[in-house]
């Protein structure tokens, strides 16, 4: 199964340290060698904002250029909207690009791979698979 990686997962492996042990840093790095891991593109903008030079801006970005982004459809997008408001009526809040994630992952049928617990309380209400290491 294709694996959509969150802002938080590619930031662990790419903005950090090498020396970094963190377990999401090796199952990242274990689902590129299987062809499973895949980016967006609000992924990778939200990666590239607010970096510091723009030494680290080019080689984070290059490092992302091996990952092409998913096409993102019209149905990702109302679907992220329904997605939105589904989870606002009960009280759960979240951005627009969590949303989209949400829903670029459930047409596919990709998990998703995160670090932010704000996707557990959408996993209550929507159908999307959270991605669980091995």
């Amino acid at each position: 199964m294709m694996v959509l990686v969150d802002t938080p997962i590619w930031s662990q492996a790419l903005r950090r340290p090498a020396r970094s042990r963190a377990p999401e840093r090796f199952e990242l790095s274990e689902l590129i060698r299987d062809g499973r891991a895949a980016i967006m593109g609000p992924i990778r903008q939200e990666l590239l904002s607010g970096v510091k030079s723009s030494r680290q801006f080019d080689l984070l970005r290059d490092q992302l250029r091996a990952f092409p982004d998913l096409e993102l459809t019209i149905d990702d997008f109302e679907l992220a909207a329904q997605f939105f408001n589904r989870c606002r009526a009960r009280g759960i809040q979240g951005s627009n690009t969590d949303f989209l994630i949400c829903a670029a992952a459930a047409h596919r049928s990709y998990s998703i791979f995160t670090t932010d617990q704000d996707f557990a309380a959408f996993a209550r209400l929507l159908p999307i698979t959270l991605y669980r290491s091995r």
